[in-house]
């Protein structure tokens, strides 16, 4: 396993992304106070995202609103605009394109790259080349820090060192000094479970978590994990295998005229045609339907087996079963806050495998061929134009296409 001898990977995270590119936006926001919301309207629900000014204040990202408002009084709500966000993603991307190639873009506010020779050499010179770019071609109220390292996983935590705006720099010759000051719990791939498990074997700092051996460290995650982990932190030029798709799913917080059974069922409908969609366009079938609701003292789960489908019929009709379940539980009504709804046990379109036992294959065919031509009329038009029932998103819009942290939503989420 190769261990670079000076900094291979810069990794930019950009600053407040959702509140700066509604500043940059609105020039009525700039230098004030902001809060991103899922809806307007309502209190009861949560700030999903803050400027660095709300911060200032005390405002943390998934707070709820009273809160926030208790710490900032001034503080300027906004309703989410997720096809913004992705465009400026985009925007972004190409930007930082035309100063260096992009190796992964993590999620819709991180990326990485790979340095060249003149990278390695002047990391500051290429940090202030990317940042110019930025806000000569698109706006100074969007901003990123910058980590520069070994290998990726280091070059994360440096990013974070000096925010907003800042820019770190960790050659291999310094190392590891500048990493025993990061608190164990924001190494990514440790966080606060983790960490009270790593506190019951007596292991308290990250110093502490970089003396262990590589097997210790598998031992202690219970799997490869922590020794791949061991291996980034010392420097070493590690790469994850390529994740696999699991699943494909989407959740959302309720507006409040929509936290009834009925209200919730039908946004769920909607959010599972939104899966479906994405599904098909990855080519894959499911096997398996996950319905999870949060409700007052709790939640509900339940779950459907599939016979490897992929048409909205199938899934629907799994989803309309699942819900007779809560129906019949809940006879006198149930406050429904969030609905999740999740295909899972998937496979690749060219590894099949019907049910020998169920005799449907005529039946999907229609349906998968209606389906086939819903998505090309869906897709011509760049739009939700037909669909199996009533299509009629929820207040606040984006059924599938809101606010992630984990994946780039594409055009095709918000039709």
């Amino acid at each position: 396993m190769r261990k670079p001898e000076t900094i291979e990977r810069l990794y930019a995270d950009f600053d407040g992304f959702f509140a700066s590119v509604e500043q940059q936006c609105d020039r009525r926001l700039r230098g004030r106070p902001v809060g991103v919301v899922p809806f307007e309207g309502t209190d009861r629900t949560a700030v999903i995202a803050c400027s660095r000014e709300a911060k200032l204040f005390g405002v943390k990202n998934v707070m709820s609103i009273p809160e926030a408002k208790k710490l900032c009084p001034d503080i300027i709500l906004v309703p989410q605009k997720p096809d913004l966000y992705r465009r400026a993603h985009n925007a972004l991307l190409s930007e930082i394109e035309t100063i260096i190639p992009i190796d992964t873009a993590k999620s819709i506010d991180e990326l990485t790259c790979r340095l060249d020779e003149s990278g390695r050499t002047d990391p500051h010179l290429l940090s202030a080349r990317i940042k110019a770019a930025i806000a000569d071609n698109i706006g100074p109220y969007i901003t990123c820090s910058i980590g520069f390292a070994a290998n990726r996983q280091l070059a994360k935590i440096a990013c974070k060192i000096d925010k907003p705006n800042g820019v770190t720099i960790w050659h291999p010759d310094a190392m590891p000094a500048p990493l025993y000051a990061v608190a164990m719990e924001d190494i990514p791939g440790v966080g606060g479970n983790m960490a009270k498990r790593l506190y019951k074997s007596f292991i308290y700092s990250t110093q502490d978590l970089y003396n262990l051996q590589p097997k210790h460290m598998r031992k202690l995650w219970g799997n490869v994990t922590g020794e791949r982990l061991w291996y980034a932190l010392h420097g070493y030029d590690i790469q994850a295998p390529a994740s696999k798709r699991g699943m494909f799913g989407h959740g959302r917080v309720l507006p409040p005229d929509s936290r009834t059974i009925q209200g919730a069922r039908e946004i769920s409908r909607l959010l599972l045609t939104k899966a479906a969609r994405r599904m098909r366009r990855e080519n894959y079938y499911a096997s398996g339907l996950w319905l999870w609701l949060s409700i007052r003292d709790g939640s509900w789960f339940g779950k459907r087996h599939l016979p490897v489908v992929n048409d909205d019929q199938a899934i629907l009709y799994a989803l309309a079963d699942l819900w007779h379940l809560v129906e019949r539980e809940y006879p006198k009504g149930l406050t429904v806050f969030r609905v999740g709804v999740t295909l899972y046990d998937i496979s690749p379109s060219d590894e099949r495998q019907l049910d020998l036992l169920l005799n449907d294959d005529a039946l999907r065919q229609k349906w998968e061929s209606a389906n086939a031509a819903i998505d090309v009329l869906n897709s011509k038009y760049s739009g939700t134009v037909v669909s199996l029932g009533k299509w009629d998103p929820p207040k606040g819009g984006h059924v599938g296409g809101k606010i992630s942290y984990t994946r780039i939503p594409s055009a095709e989420d918000f039709w």
